[in-house]
């Protein structure tokens, strides 16, 4: 029995040693193939420039004539991502907020280069724009493509060595976490347990309970935990500071999942008074030119869409027409900007008497109104289309908090503390909540979080990266969506 315990905990320690090495591993591999991928792209847009000239006027010498080009630019990339943070680790960092980084990235270091080419001029061959512009694109390229890859190979990695996490705290912030660790696998996380000195309970859905925080710096030994998760609602500062000790002296990270409600929605930086550190919070609605941006982006994009999908509503609409007697589109009253009612419209997915017997009620995954023609419908989110017609009259923006039905606000601002804020703004076709699977019968609180989030960090590029999101979403087949 001995011997099998010895065995298992050696184990156990070699686990954790690779779970910390893999790290640097990652770190090494990303850095080497950016800097293959940068040399490519040079080589490449050389190559490219012979191919294509652009401008015409300039004739190119041999490559070795900017081979030193070449490797400075490599160097450029290399530091420029390590400032832009692209080497530091963010399991959950999307592809969309990814791209943007390193299209920023390679911008920088472009102006970098040409700026270096030029001051060098007298010992390095001028290189011409359209290397320049071809060495840019195709860096952006090759760097997204290499990414892909090592991403593909560290989330593997991360799901046979995941990081080891223990929670503090075991109410409703600590279980989405769990749940959050669960669902996404590819973050490379395990909760091996919670720890919180209010619960009578033993284990959370077969996580075990360890202990209390004054227990927390042996938990994390005895675990081997890497990793620390304070997500408590109302820490007293004491508390706080000593769970941070305990972790530091552990030798694990720790983070602080704030009471939501209070700070995670506004807009927070670190300010100083004096010298003094100071956390600077702002609640900032949309207005003046936000909001004419924003509505001049709804027209456009509304106008356009519905002009280039007309063929598609019209085919969506005979086939509503011939699956189930009723209207084609259906119009349900929900609840707007500054709590107003308007008449929201979709396609009928439904028996036209569908609520007849009950009432208003959430639809479910298995929802027996359904029609055969909605069921696919609400799986695509389909039925949503004709709300570019709202989106064109002013009724509703593309993007913003999700309107519910009168109803349901009445029932969800008597419990969710701030609910009604996220009718400062138009409601959305879709939203932020919405692309973080926030759809269906999942957490009203949850959502207004996330709404309240979008309120308050609005801009034309958050609005772009929820649509993207929001289309792919869409072809993966739509999470929650019924």
């Amino acid at each position: 029995m001995l011997y099998v315990q010895m065995i298992a905990s050696t184990s156990h320690q070699l686990e954790v040693s690779v779970t910390k090495q893999q790290r640097t591993l990652i770190t090494a591999i990303t850095v080497l193939a950016d800097s293959i991928a940068a040399a490519m792209a040079f080589y490449g847009a050389y190559i490219l420039r012979l191919a294509i000239p652009l401008p015409t006027s300039i004739k190119l010498g041999p490559f070795s004539s900017y081979a030193l080009l070449g490797i400075m630019h490599v160097l450029v990339i290399v530091v420029t991502f390590f400032f832009s943070q692209l080497y530091h680790r963010n399991h959950n960092q999307s592809r969309i907020d990814l791209f943007s980084s390193i299209v920023s990235a390679v911008s920088v270091a472009t102006v970098v280069d040409t700026a270096a080419s030029m001051l060098a001029s007298s010992g390095i061959q001028l290189v011409s724009r359209g290397i320049i512009l071809y060495t840019w694109a195709l860096t952006i390229v090759l760097v997204v493509i290499d990414r892909a890859i090592v991403s593909k190979l560290a989330s593997t990695l991360r799901r046979r060595h995941p990081e080891r996490l223990i929670l503090v705290g075991t109410g409703e912030l600590a279980r989405v976490i769990l749940q959050k660790t669960v669902q996404s696998a590819h973050l490379g996380y395990q909760v091996v347990g919670f720890v919180d000195a209010n619960t009578p309970l033993k284990d959370i859905a077969g996580v075990p309970v360890l202990g209390t925080p004054k227990d927390l710096e042996r938990i994390i030994r005895e675990q081997e935990a890497t990793e620390v998760i304070i997500a408590l609602l109302e820490p007293t500062h004491a508390d706080l500071l000593d769970m941070i000790a305990d972790c530091a002296a552990a030798k694990a990270s720790v983070r602080i999942l704030p009471d939501m409600f209070q700070i995670m929605a506004s807009q927070v930086s670190i300010g100083d008074l004096e010298g003094l550190p100071m956390l600077i919070v702002r609640d900032i609605a949309l207005d003046g030119w936000k909001l004419a941006i924003k509505r001049a982006m709804d027209i456009i994009v509304s106008g356009v869409g519905l002009v280039i999908i007309s063929p598609l509503l019209f085919a969506i609409a005979l086939a509503v027409k011939l699956d189930s007697p009723g209207p084609v589109l259906y119009t349900q009253v929900r609840v707007g900007l500054d709590g107003k009612p308007f008449g929201m419209l979709k396609f009928r997915s439904m028996r036209v008497d569908a609520e007849s017997d009950t009432g208003p009620v959430w639809a479910t995954k298995d929802d027996p109104r359904k029609t055969r023609l909605g069921a696919f419908l609400r799986k695509t989110s389909l039925d949503e289309l004709p709300q570019l017609i709202n989106v064109l009259i002013g009724d509703m923006s593309l993007v913003g908090p999700r309107p519910e039905r009168p109803v349901f606000v009445e029932q969800f601002k008597q419990v969710v503390p701030r609910y009604m804020e996220r009718h400062m703004e138009k409601g959305g076709m879709t939203g932020w909540a919405q692309v973080n699977g926030l759809r269906g019968e999942t957490s009203i609180i949850e959502r207004t979080k996330y709404d309240l989030y979008y309120i308050e960090n609005w801009s034309i590029l958050f609005d772009i990266k929820i649509i993207l999101r929001t289309i792919f979403s869409i072809l993966r087949g739509g999470k929650n969506a019924y």
